[in-house]
Parts: structure tokens; C-alpha cells; sequence
């Protein structure tokens, strides 16, 4: 069987281990922590980076830096991980769905504008499977009128739009290093901090609300709770594992592109192109995953159920999150046409850093037999 996904190791993870073993200090924000936000705050030059335990973490703590109370407004897609809401959701948030591009599946920015009310607070930009959202664009709609803008950045380590870093353009950004995500410790995130007054508050959250940092730089003779936080910290286990990937991403994300393109180049004279993803110009991705589309929802059914029978396993994405359960009856009549046609027929292939070029011509022949035949 062909798997969707292998988590990378690159094979350096036990000697950064094993220096954490000897140590003997495993708790969060410890030398490696800090090597993991060296290395983003340069790289993607942001003024802070905070490592957390994962993506969801970090969105949480975007909603805390953002001050969301009940009745506040938050846009942003329905199609997107259950996180990107959940953490609004929990600070009382009311959601308020856009819908996406038709090219890339991130929101549509000439529907943002129209959405907004005097209640609205947040606009959070998705960056699906690594492609930049036209983030000039949405971030000139929110110093217009005054909002926050978060990137889930979750599938976007070390992608760009314009030749700028992912992560740099919101107030805060989130990033994932989940085992399905091209860097990875199995479970991990990093909140990234653009807006300078947020800083402080970010690091008293991370520290469960405390002043810690004041402590940790010798300020104040003791720390103590100032504020509503949480435990937001990575473990230094977790960084010990990530750091060495961190290191190499150029690398992982290279080979991963490869893939990427060899999918693109075996596709492109055999399947239409409106099947296939589309990267706009002024992006840069990652390979973070390829995608075939489908016409119908029962297509899509009949071409796992054909690839899994030939030692494929492909999956399809998201289900739009105003449609399920938990919103129930909340958002029965919300009309996003494009979120609903996508999230029905889009399916993801296998893509893992160090495929074969044989396994992917594989998986490609069986795709295209699949539309050339009409099963």
C-alpha cells in the first residue's frame, strides 16, 4: 500500500534527543525552544516567535491576544481544520463564513469587504496547502476598517507571497508542525507575533498568564498570575526533535516540490486543467499537497474505493465547518457555493518527503485510467 503520508525524519532527531536526555531538563522553553524560535523569528522576521504544543494552541492564544469577547465577528473560510474556528468559537466569537477562490481553495478576498459590521474583529486567512491567500489585498481591507489579521499558516512553513515570508504579514500567524505537515514532532505549533503590543501579553499567556519573563531576566524577585492564561508551552522534548528539521526545511520542502512536480507534469497534457491546483504567480509553495478534482461527491467515493483496491490510499479534505454538527441549525441557510463544490470533490494523493518517482508514476496512472475510462 502506497500510505498518504510518512512523518519525515531526516535521521539527526536522536543526537538532539539523547543531548536533551543527558540534560535532564525536559519542560518547555529550554535550549531548543529557543534554537526553534531563532530560527523562525530570522527566517520569517517576525518580532516574536513562541513555540506551542500545536497548531490549535497557538490559534487559541490569537484569540486571547485579540481580545475576543462574546458578540465579536470573526471572518474567515469554512474550509479549514476545525482549529481555526474552535479557537474564536471558545472566546465567545460569533464565526462568519467567506468563500473560497475557485484556483487556489483560500478565501476569496472580494468577499471579505462586504461581510464586515461594526461587530467584526478579526479577519483569519488560511493559506491552503501552502499557497499563499492574496494577502495585499486582505490586509489592506483590514487597516481600512481597523481589524486583526491572523494567518493560519498550519501547511505554509517556508512559503511566500511576493518574495515576503507567510507568517509575516498578520498581527499573529500560526504554524503547525504536526506529523502530516512537511516539518514535524508528531504534535507542535509556533505562534508568530507581528504586532509589537502584543509581544509582552503573548509570552504572559504562554506562561500560564504569570510575568515570568520578568523573572526569568532577573526584574522581579518572584512571578505571579497577572492574567487569564494558559499552558502554552512546547515541551523541549518536542523541540529537540523539531530543531533539526528546522534546520533542514530547505531541504524536506525541496524534495517535496519535486514531487509536487512530477504529479503537475504527469497530469497536465492527460487531465483538464480545472482538475488540477493551480499556484498563482506571485506564490511560493512548499509541496505541502497535491490534489485531483472530481466532478461529483460519488465520483470522488468510487475513486478512493479504486485506488485503495490498486494499493492507493488517498483521503479527501475537509468538511466544511458550517455545516457540521456542532453549528447545527445555526447556519443552515449560509450559501457558499464554491466551499460546498470543493469540499465534495477534492482529493488529496499520497505525497511524503522521499516518494519514489515510481510510486508517484503509479499513483498518477491509476488517476488518469480512472478519468480515461470512466470508472
Amino acid at each position: 500500500m502506497i500510505p498518504f503520508n510518512k512523518p519525515v525524519i531526516i535521521g539527526k532527531e536522536p543526537e538532539y534527543l539523547n543531548r536533551v536526555l543527558k540534560k535532564n531538563r525536559f519542560s518547555g522553553n529550554g535550549e531548543f525552544s529557543r534554537k526553534c524560535c531563532d530560527i523562525l523569528e530570522k527566517r520569517i522576521g517576525c518580532v516574536k516567535a513562541v513555540m506551542t504544543p500545536s497548531c490549535t494552541a497557538a490559534l487559541e492564544m490569537a484569540g486571547l491576544l485579540c481580545k475576543i469577547e462574546p458578540g465579536d465577528e470573526v471572518i474567515m473560510p469554512s474550509f479549514t481544520y476545525v482549529s481555526t474556528a474552535g479557537a474564536f468559537a471558545l472566546r465567545g466569537a460569533e464565526i462568519v463564513w467567506c468563500d473560497i477562490r475557485e484556483d487556489t481553495k483560500n478565501i476569496d478576498e472580494t468577499k471579505i469587504e462586504p461581510l464586515i459590521t461594526n461587530r467584526t474583529k478579526v479577519v483569519v486567512a488560511v493559506h491552503y496547502a501552502g499557497v499563499a491567500c492574496q494577502m495585499d489585498a486582505i490586509r489592506d481591507i483590514c487597516r481600512r476598517h481597523n481589524l486583526f489579521l491572523v494567518e493560519d499558516a498550519a501547511q505554509a512553513v517556508d512559503c511566500s507571497f511576493d518574495g515576503m515570508p507567510l507568517g509575516k504579514f498578520g498581527d499573529l500567524a500560526a504554524l503547525s508542525f504536526h506529523e502530516t505537515k512537511n516539518i514535524q514532532c508528531g504534535e507542535g505549533g509556533a505562534l508568530l507575533v507581528n504586532n509589537p503590543n502584543m509581544v509582552e501579553r503573548a509570552q504572559f499567556l504562554r506562561d500560564k498568564g504569570t510575568n515570568r519573563i520578568y523573572f526569568d531576566r532577573g526584574t522581579v524577585e518572584q512571578y505571579t498570575w497577572i492574567e487569564l492564561g494558559s499552558s502554552f508551552l512546547m515541551s523541549e522534548l518536542q523541540a529537540a526533535f523539531l530543531y533539526p528539521q528546522l534546520l533542514e526545511s530547505g531541504n524536506i520542502n525541496q524534495n517535496r516540490l519535486e514531487t509536487w512536480n512530477s504529479y503537475y507534469r504527469l497530469f497536465e497534457d492527460q487531465l483538464p486543467p480545472q482538475k488540477l491546483p493551480v499556484i498563482p504567480a506571485r506564490t511560493a509553495g512548499n509541496g505541502h499537497l497535491f490534489y485531483v478534482m472530481a466532478d461529483t461527491r460519488q465520483q470522488r467515493q468510487r475513486m478512493i474505493t479504486f485506488l485503495e483496491n490498486h494499493g492507493i490510499m488517498a483521503i479527501f479534505h475537509y468538511v466544511p465547518l458550517h455545516k457540521a454538527p456542532y453549528w447545527k441549525g445555526k447556519y443552515d441557510n449560509i450559501y457558499l457555493p464554491v466551499t460546498d463544490r470543493v469540499s465534495e470533490t477534492l482529493l488529496r494523493l499520497p505525497l511524503y518527503y522521499n516518494m519514489t518517482g515510481k510510486d508517484v508514476a503509479y499513483v498518477a496512472q491509476h488517476i488518469i485510467r480512472f478519468f480515461k475510462e470512466g470508472l
